[in-house]
């Protein structure tokens, strides 16, 4: 049975209270808000012989999709991870999609995540969205529904999930993670931008340690005590995506410190003395430039861009160095 997250209960509600279900959902927000956990469960609830909404799980088909054996039950995701879903995988889901469910009952289809899939597996699976055979539901979860086809969205029943709220998410972060301080569970919901599981993943990869590490390389940068080249080398098992999200977190902070002079708006105790620095040194200009950069870029890394890694640090870190000057 999927973990039913507390921050879920009125969605679930919405979801599994429905008298007659659509045949096709995207549950779309961000990642880490336990989206895949509310699909299986749904997932569950429309397999099951006699939901009360929640699945049995004591019926033939609970125990069948607790094996993993279910016959009416397809799960569609990457064959690596971080890899594209192809054209052939959606090509067997629809040929699935086609037979006749082996139960007599549904046959349910979980597609994660949905932005995964390249542009002709997407266009695959534009018939089976819609016009499905027979009692088919297809649940679509998308971390990132902006690169999702119109024609994708507009087959669905689009349903937001929400990030929960602070007080609830730390409330539930005691639990997960009892070994870390109040202080370091805020800490990690931060940098998890709010997302709960996030939190607990980014605990389990040493996130926190990897951030001393960038942070203390990049005090070290502008005090010219490291280069460029050094650092890039020294980072290179921190997952690319992290750190030009960092980057990209700083140079908003820096650009709302100049038009605001808040310094409650600084971010992070770690970075904040940095952060108010560079902005009171750099030129408006100079930092607009370089948060324009680190977008495009990141944009090629989440698009799995075929780049090299350590020569595109480097040019992040030359650019970096070289904000404080002339205003």
């Amino acid at each position: 049975m999927a973990e039913a997250y507390p921050w879920q209960a009125s969605l679930w509600q919405q979801l599994a209270g429905r008298s007659q279900h659509a045949h096709a959902y995207l549950l779309h927000g961000p990642a880490g808000i336990g989206k895949r956990a509310l699909a299986e469960r749904l997932m569950a609830s429309l397999l099951c012989q006699r939901p009360t909404p929640d699945a049995c799980g004591e019926c033939k088909s609970c125990l069948l999709l607790k094996a993993g054996s279910h016959p009416d039950n397809y799960i569609l995701e990457p064959e690596e991870a971080d890899k594209a879903i192809k054209v052939d995988q959606v090509r067997d889901l629809v040929s699935f999609v086609v037979q006749t469910a082996q139960l007599g009952g549904r046959k349910v289809v979980l597609i994660e995540p949905v932005e995964s899939m390249n542009i002709n597996a997407a266009n695959a699976l534009l018939k089976s969205l819609e016009e499905p055979s027979g009692n088919t539901v297809l649940l679509l979860v998308s971390h990132q529904p902006s690169r999702l086809l119109p024609t994708i969205k507009s087959r669905c029943v689009q349903q937001a999930c929400p990030l929960p709220g602070e007080a609830m998410s730390l409330e539930w972060l005691a639990q997960a993670l009892p070994e870390c301080s109040v202080e370091e569970r805020v800490e990690l919901l931060t940098l998890a931008a709010g997302s709960p599981l996030a939190a607990v993943d980014l605990q389990a990869q040493g996130v926190r340690e990897q951030r001393a590490q960038v942070v203390e390389g990049v005090k070290k940068l502008l005090k010219q005590q490291q280069s460029p080249t050094q650092l890039a080398e020294e980072w290179k098992t921190i997952p690319m995506l992290r750190l030009f999200d960092w980057f990209c977190d700083w140079s908003n902070l820096i650009l709302r410190y100049q038009l605001t002079q808040d310094e409650a708006g600084l971010g992070l105790a770690d970075m904040r003395k940095v952060v108010q620095y560079l902005a009171q040194k750099s030129a408006q200009g100079k930092v607009l430039d370089i948060q324009d950069w680190i977008l495009a870029q990141r944009q090629k890394v989440l698009s799995k861009a075929n780049l090299n890694p350590a020569l595109l640090l480097e040019a992040l870190l030359v650019q970096w160095v070289g904000l404080p000057g002339q205003r």
